[in-house]
């Protein structure tokens, strides 16, 4: 916990125009200074920056407020997040409370674990960019994607060697710890004692937490091989860093975007959050096969409230569209769902679309998760003990929206079907 005195130091520090000035073009106009608004698109500036009130503010959308919660409302950043923030610009040292040994010693080995991860992802980084195995393996199998360089520099796409006896030795070469190899789950040891790499021979999607630090991966098996290969797929394990039901991947590079949209996009998989931000759609994320937790929840309500899931319109994504959204109604989110034809999966939609048609496409096509369930579950269906079945399950979701008003038009549209 910060103390008080930093607290103070840091605010006195902060100067309004020094910090929108990392972000914003500003100019001079009278005793202020203005730009373009970073919260929201326009032409003509409204976005105003107040040196004597230490404060900015946009006349057009009313964002604004001191360095602080301007830091945190552009870096999506918490208090004491955005606290740090300032403190590293103005060089301010941070006093804390005296952590304990068994605190120190915890905090000491999650940014050691950090820091391996760090380096797992710049060594696949380069693995797949210089030598011969990466671009003629690596590389080919993202261009057979489809995906752009600068898409791939973005999401810090890797490739691992094929020997699973070559990074543990490499790793340890250039003093990092076995321990930590170990707790990450980048390498494990088989009954030799011998440190085994887990992605071997896979291409590398780094997870990057919300904080801009890498807590997993997930590695793929090449298309050539998937053929009696029985994990196609593989994620770190669990560790201290990284819980798969915890974090969403691509919540880095997406969360200005959600912030200024006010909407998140929720996908299946690692290929369709690239596919999306390839299209020019970058308030994307996904949960990559797992029912929604309070967890990914909780983060995505820091960014906005409104939410549209995205899934193919076979039955396997209609399935995975019914997932885990109680449980999203029950915290305030306004919950839309949204089926590709033809049963095509986000990524190729994407690919075959520019970003403009397909934020055309899901305006027109989104639905309110109440009325699809609705039409879903009572659509041509006669037997009345199963309709009596489908309504109690559509009631059951009504009942956890916590919005009164909004649950009594539910039940009223409701009843009128």
């Amino acid at each position: 916990m910060i103390d008080r005195a930093t607290v103070e130091r840091i605010k006195e520090a902060a100067n309004i125009v020094d910090v929108v000035s990392e972000f914003v073009t500003l100019r001079k106009s009278g005793a202020n200074y203005k730009g373009l608004c970073p919260f929201h698109n326009e032409k003509t500036p409204s976005f105003y920056v107040s040196p004597a009130r230490g404060t900015c503010h946009c006349f057009g959308c009313g964002k604004g407020g001191s360095p602080i919660t301007f830091i945190m409302e552009h870096e999506q950043m918490t208090y004491p997040e955005a606290l740090r923030w300032l403190a590293n610009k103005y060089h301010i040292e941070i006093h804390e409370r005296e952590l304990t040994n068994q605190e120190r010693e915890e905090q000491s080995q999650r940014e050691s674990m950090f820091i391996v991860n760090e380096w797992a992802a710049s060594y696949f980084e380069d693995l797949l960019h210089h030598p011969a195995d990466g671009n003629d393996i690596g590389m080919q199998y993202f261009r057979s994607r489809g995906f752009r360089d600068d898409i791939i520099l973005k999401f810090r796409l890797g490739y691992d060697l094929p020997n699973r006896l070559v990074l543990a030795p490499t790793a340890l070469q250039k003093g990092y710890k076995e321990e930590f190899l170990v707790k990450t789950g980048i390498c494990y040891k088989n009954e030799h004692g011998e440190l085994i790499d887990r992605y071997a021979g896979r291409v590398t999607f780094p997870w990057i937490g919300v904080n801009g630090k890498v807590v997993g991966f997930t590695a793929r098996v090449l298309d050539s091989r998937t053929k009696g290969v029985n994990q196609k797929y593989v994620n770190s394990p669990d560790s201290d860093l990284f819980h798969k039901d915890h974090e969403l991947y691509g919540i880095y590079q997406a969360k200005k975007a959600i912030a200024r949209e006010d909407r998140v996009y929720m996908v299946e998989g690692q290929a369709d959050v690239i596919a999306l931000h390839q299209c020019g759609i970058e308030n994307v994320v996904a949960n990559s096969g797992t029912a929604l937790s309070l967890h990914q929840i909780h983060m995505l309500h820091r960014f906005s409230s409104n939410i549209t899931l995205i899934y193919d319109g076979d039955a396997a994504g209609i399935h995975a569209a019914l997932r885990g959204t109680d449980m999203l109604l029950s915290e305030g989110m306004n919950l839309n769902v949204l089926l590709l034809p033809g049963g095509q999966d986000p990524d190729e939609f994407a690919r075959s679309h520019t970003a403009t048609d397909f934020r055309q496409y899901i305006e027109e096509h989104q639905v309110d998760f109440i009325q699809f369930k609705t039409n879903l579950m009572l659509k041509n269906e006669r037997d009345p003990k199963k309709r009596a079945e489908a309504i109690n399950s559509i009631v059951q979701s009504i009942s956890v929206v916590p919005n009164q008003i909004l649950r009594d038009t539910y039940i009223h549209d409701c009843a009128q079907r």
